[in-house]
Formats: structure tokens, sequence, C-alpha cells
């Protein structure tokens, strides 16, 4: 099985499904293709017909969709327990990663991922609105599912994979939260595999634009 993806450091797409296998010690080789530099779409094309990642190839199956990647392993590999077993949990818990992988394009577009960086920088309302709902989403998963473990349904799920990417914009500019999200914000980043992913993006030397590294830094 092989993971195609982009620079860990800006590539939130390509987070999702390698935390994904990486939580749940599913063996991979990793295909690092960094975006945006000469010659990137000539070496995305010998394996994502869209020529954008993540892509999954796995014997015979091409996967190029984060999402579909994540269901596909989960029922291949791991009996679907990437979802929750309740099944009015399950429905709920893919509701939640539609909901992150179809919208929040305020975010997407104004609080580029950049794990290594730390910044400061004045929200516009569409942002701040989109951060609320983020919010919301989290403390209500917290507040229904808690008995069940830390994770937004309890135990580890597709959802933590899809919202991991968001935890990481939210530490980079400082978005505040109540405490509920904030406390499973934190515990979300303690995640063995997300941390690994954040340690190994920050030892990329790339920098893609400036695009990518909006805001005043700052110094901790």
């Amino acid at each position: 099985m092989q993971l195609v993806i982009g620079n860990k450091n800006y590539s939130s797409w390509s987070m999702r499904p390698w935390v994904l296998l990486r939580h749940f010690a599913i063996a991979f080789d990793e295909i690092r293709v960094p975006l945006f530099v000469e010659g990137y779409e000539k070496e995305l094309a010998k394996y994502s017909p869209t020529l954008k990642v993540p892509v999954l190839l796995d014997g015979d199956s091409r996967i190029w969709d984060s999402l579909a990647i994540g269901e596909t392993v989960s029922e291949k590999y791991l009996a679907g327990i990437a979802l929750p077993e309740d099944l009015r949990a399950r429905a709920e818990c893919r509701s939640y990663c539609c909901e992150m992988h179809a919208g929040f394009m305020a975010i997407r577009s104004q609080l580029p991922m950049n794990c290594r960086a730390r910044r400061k920088l004045a929200f516009t309302p569409e942002v701040l609105m989109e951060c609320q709902r983020v919010d919301q989403l989290w403390a209500e998963a917290r507040k229904q599912y808690r008995s069940a473990g830390d994770y937004l349904f309890g135990e580890f799920s597709l959802a933590d994979c899809m919202y991991a990417p968001m935890a990481m914009r939210f530490q980079t500019y400082g978005v505040k939260l109540s405490d509920a999200s904030q406390a499973y914000l934190q515990f979300l980043l303690k995640n063995p595999a997300v941390a690994q992913w954040q340690a190994e993006a920050e030892q990329e030397l790339e920098v893609l634009s400036a695009a990518y590294e909006v805001g005043e830094e700052l110094i901790l």
C-alpha cells in the first residue's frame, strides 16, 4: 500500500488519511510530492487522475479523495472501527466528516494550514462564523460522547482525522474556543500520529508562497 501526499506543513487533505493509517498502525509506503514547484504536476500525474493529493494505491485500486480513502480503509482493514458502532452515532460522525469535507471555505482560504508557524492576524466575520461553527460541533460531540472517551465520538474515528488539520490551523492562528473544544484540541494534538505529522512538518524547508504564510509571525 502506498499513500501519495503533499507537503506535510501545508497539505491538510494529505494529513487526514496519513493520520488514520498511522493511528491504526496500518503499514504503508509514503510517497511525498512537494506541491507547486517546477514539475510537480508531471510527478503527480504518475499517481493522481486529478493532479491532487492524497491518493491511496492499494493493489490495483487507486483512491483519490481523503474521505473515500478513510471510508475504504475503515471497511477493508479495520472492520469498520474508524466509525462508531452505534448506528445513530455513526450517521452523526459521517455528517461531521462531510461538513468538514465540503465546508469552511473562509477558513480554508484565509487560514491556510501551516503547521510550523504561529501567526497573528485579524479574522474576517466569515472566518469567525466558521470558527464558531467548528467550536459548536466539537463542544456538542464532547458533551454527548465524553463518557465513551476523549475523542469527538469517544473512541478515535474518521471525524478526528478530518478535523485534525483544523486543529493545526487553530493552533497556528490562536483561535479562541470554548473550554470543551479547547480541551479536545489539546488532546487531539497529543495523539501520536498527529504529533508525528506536526514534528515532520516542522522539519520541512519548502515555502510554497506568501499566500501560505499569512499573518504576523509570533516569537515563542
